[in-house]
């Protein structure tokens, strides 16, 4: 990896954050009268911690990793534009994108005017390790990685992904918004191995809160450091916080428990698809959900939409010709669906 200075945009290298009340005082007192806040209608008229201190605790303790390492953003498309802006100069640098992948990526170079070179997937959607470095050039500063990817829903090589790691000086961003469903293990562990690493987790799907928008960025602390410089000062509010800990504190069994009975959901749905004749193939899937190819996808789709069932087409999507993405519902809405497959 090139030095953190080396990599970061020179304007945020030197920026100045913000500084707020919550920024020179926490902790207890008895009287608040540094941020100009209403006195009335506590605890919702206090701004929130702008670190989720107390969150962060509870998040380092399941996922056994330091607490200064952990970015906490709206969601993890926060982290995603806070990568793009720490590391790469609009219309200068580019990032490296696989293809096809969770379609933020894009969106979120396109809004910072920054370059996306595209490295396909191969026929049985695994990594190309060549094909995506053949992408770098001098003004690479981020490669993003999805795995399990989206919209494919399989996990990629391990040794491939150590080849990108080993072989690019720039960021590596592993996005693992599904590994809480996968049976390969995450890559936090390694996170003192690879400086150079951002793994990105979120709390929209095992943990079953994507209404409160809550994402998690980890990484080396310094790389921690600079993205809470660059964040809005008070970018998780405190109902999202508050949430968030009341569900860590009380039911973080029940994730494993809704993880386990979607599994068992999955399979059981593999087997209901595969009986539908116009099913072509079901891919293997490390996620809660599965691609289908079909032989007619949009009428398919159209026909679901009037029944009231909502997948998603992405047959447009390269290598996902014929494809539809289904999402293992609960065995209610997962039988609803099959029904209504049979119907066609």
């Amino acid at each position: 990896m090139k030095p953190l200075e080396q990599l970061l945009r020179p304007n945020i290298r030197h920026l100045k954050p913000y500084s707020s009340a919550r920024d020179e005082y926490s902790g207890e007192a008895a009287v608040f009268l540094d941020a100009n806040e209403n006195p009335f209608n506590a605890p919702y008229n206090r701004y929130p911690d702008p670190y989720q201190r107390e969150l962060k605790k509870h998040i380092a303790r399941i996922k056994g990793v330091s607490s200064k390492k952990i970015f906490l953003g709206n969601g993890s498309d926060e982290a995603i534009d806070i990568v793009l802006r720490a590391f790469c100069e609009p219309g200068i640098d580019n990032i490296v994108s696989i293809v096809p992948t969770y379609g933020m990526y894009q969106v979120a170079a396109d809004i910072n005017n920054i370059e996306v070179r595209k490295a396909l997937l191969t026929p049985d959607f695994q990594l190309d390790p060549k094909a995506i470095l053949n992408q770098v050039d001098e003004h690479t500063k981020v490669i993003f990685l999805c795995s399990p990817n989206n919209p494919t829903g399989n996990c990629f090589r391990e040794a491939h992904i150590l080849e990108v790691l080993e072989s690019f000086d720039g960021m590596v961003v592993l996005d693992e918004a599904y590994i809480d469903f996968a049976a390969e293990k995450s890559w936090l562990p390694r996170l003192n191995v690879w400086p150079n690493l951002v793994i990105l987790q979120t709390f929209s799907k095992a943990w079953g809160m994507a209404g409160i928008r809550l994402g998690m960025a980890f990484a080396d602390e310094a790389i921690i450091n600079t993205f809470s410089k660059i964040k809005y000062p008070y970018n998780i509010n405190l109902l999202t916080q508050k949430k968030a800990l009341e569900f860590l504190e009380k039911n973080q069994d029940t994730m494993q428990t809704w993880v386990n009975e979607l599994l068992e959901e999955k399979k059981k749905l593999i087997e209901a698809l595969k009986a539908i004749p116009f099913v072509q193939k079901i891919f293997p899937s490390d996620a809660n959900f599965l691609l289908i190819k079909t032989e007619n996808p949009q009428k398919i789709y159209n026909f679901l939409v009037d029944k009231k069932i909502i997948i998603r087409d992405r047959s447009s999507v390269a290598l996902c010709e014929g494809c539809l993405r289904v999402t293992v519902g609960a065995p209610e809405e997962n039988q609803l669906l099959i029904e209504a497959l049979k119907m066609l």
